[in-house]
């Protein structure tokens, strides 16, 4: 399977894998037709998701707090990894996700990098304003891409640092865990596309 560096992966990638809400959800009649739905490695389980063209497939890692949950409200404030794959291609992208709800000055993330101070690739998904009233609030959703040479070469964990125009920093740790379950639900994924009987759409 041929893996394109993350210089040069095509636009229709990163555009595919924000919107999320073009892949059925799991369970649903346009699911992945494999026995399960999940990859496990270490009892850590990664969602496989399929786009309603057919063509991508999306494998969802376990979300985890980087804060606690907005006004306890469950499903807010998490992260994960994402990966999509483009079954006719064979390409791939990963991506680390971040749903940050807050209160105060609108943050703007703008910006990440690693530990060593690489410039990682930052994706805008969307912004919105929750209320303004007293003090205003909003949720920011944003990603980075990860090269998956950088998740196999770091295999205890990996840091990335998120920026904002103010400069304000966000630091989000993947752990063993969460890198080994994505590592084996893409090798996975890879090895049932690439058997006799796997067929992806034109």
């Amino acid at each position: 399977m041929k893996i394109r560096s993350q210089a040069v992966l095509p636009t229709v990638l990163v555009i595919v894998l924000s919107a999320c809400s073009e892949f059925a959800p799991r369970g649903s009649a346009s699911a992945p037709t494999s026995a399960s739905p999940e990859v496990r490695s270490s009892g850590v389980a990664v969602e496989a998701r399929q786009h309603l063209s057919g063509r991508f497939i999306a494998l969802i890692g376990p979300k985890a707090q980087h804060a606690p949950p907005y006004l306890d409200t469950a499903g807010t404030n998490f992260y994960c990894l994402r990966s999509l794959i483009d079954r006719k291609t064979g390409e791939t992208v990963d991506q680390l996700y971040v749903s940050d709800s807050y209160d105060g000055v609108a943050r703007n993330w703008d910006g990440a990098h690693d530990t060593a101070g690489r410039s990682l690739r930052f994706i805008p998904v969307s912004r919105h304003q929750i209320a303004c009233d007293n003090t205003c609030s909003y949720v920011e959703e944003f990603a980075a891409d990860i090269p998956e040479s950088e998740l196999r070469a770091n295999p205890t964990g990996y840091t990335v640092i998120f920026t904002d125009r103010a400069g304000d920093q966000k630091t989000i740790s993947l752990s063993a865990d969460q890198i080994s379950a994505q590592l084996t639900a893409l090798d996975a994924k890879r090895v049932a596309a690439s058997s006799p009987s796997a067929s992806a759409p034109p």
